[in-house]
């Protein structure tokens, strides 16, 4: 007998949430740039593992959308983590610039980051 495969859990990303399907930050863009700040690498391990994953991670500049893909997380969960991070000072995000969204390298990074979310 054959095991078909199970749907994705909907438990984990709502307990990574806490329940929230909006980041703090609405506004948050999925190609604002991620850095951990001082303070994130201060606090590393007392934070929870996805949001350690997250600041291990932007050790070194990344997107939102990056966050998600390479994490195997959903672009909102990312959306809501990152800004959670963010208002409490452990990453520092860059926000995109209105000369930014003729900037083909990062629209086709979005892209890839999107592409490999699924």
């Amino acid at each position: 007998m054959t095991e078909e495969p199970s749907e994705p859990s909907l438990l984990r990303p709502y307990l990574m949430t806490s329940g929230r399907a909006q980041p703090v930050d609405q506004s948050l863009e999925i190609e604002a740039q991620v850095m951990t700040s001082r303070l994130g690498a201060a606090s590393h391990p007392k934070l929870t593992f996805e949001r350690q994953e997250i600041v291990s991670l932007c050790r070194s500049t990344v997107s939102v959308a990056e966050v998600a893909a390479m994490l195997g997380l959903h672009i909102g969960v990312a959306r809501v983590l990152v800004a959670d991070l963010a208002e409490q000072g452990y990453v520092v995000v860059r926000r995109p610039a209105n000369h930014n969204s003729h900037d083909l390298g990062m629209i086709e990074r979005v892209i890839r980051g999107l592409e490999a979310i699924h």
